[in-house]
């Protein structure tokens, strides 16, 4: 059994509390706080304890979701990467903004 640690930041909250995904043979198993974070020194709430739950849930969305007719229907993804890109051509340059890193957390 193969075990292996991937450093990621928690998503429940702006804290921005450092975390090690466990994950044994291509599977995440657990979560592990980063001993060294200046942010979190090692420890997590109960919500980072238990982050690796959603990964495996039955109930995890695994397709994107749209409305037609008011409902949430399964789509695929080109589907819905072009009712974003069409929903996103509405607005003029000025009217939004995007601000996307792979190292801010949730909040930023």
């Amino acid at each position: 059994m193969a075990i292996n640690y991937v450093p990621t930041t928690c998503p429940y909250c702006g804290t921005g509390c450092s975390m090690n995904l466990v994950v044994e043979d291509g599977k995440v198993v657990g979560v592990a706080p980063y001993q060294r974070s200046p942010v979190n020194e090692g420890k997590l709430c109960p919500k980072g304890v238990y982050a690796h739950e959603f990964i495996n849930s039955e109930d995890r969305l695994k397709t994107p979701l749209i409305k037609k007719d008011g409902k949430f229907v399964e789509a695929s993804w080109d589907e819905a990467y072009d009712l974003i890109a069409q929903k996103l051509k509405s607005y003029k340059p000025d009217e939004m903004g995007v601000f996307a890193s792979a190292r801010t957390s949730n909040e930023d």
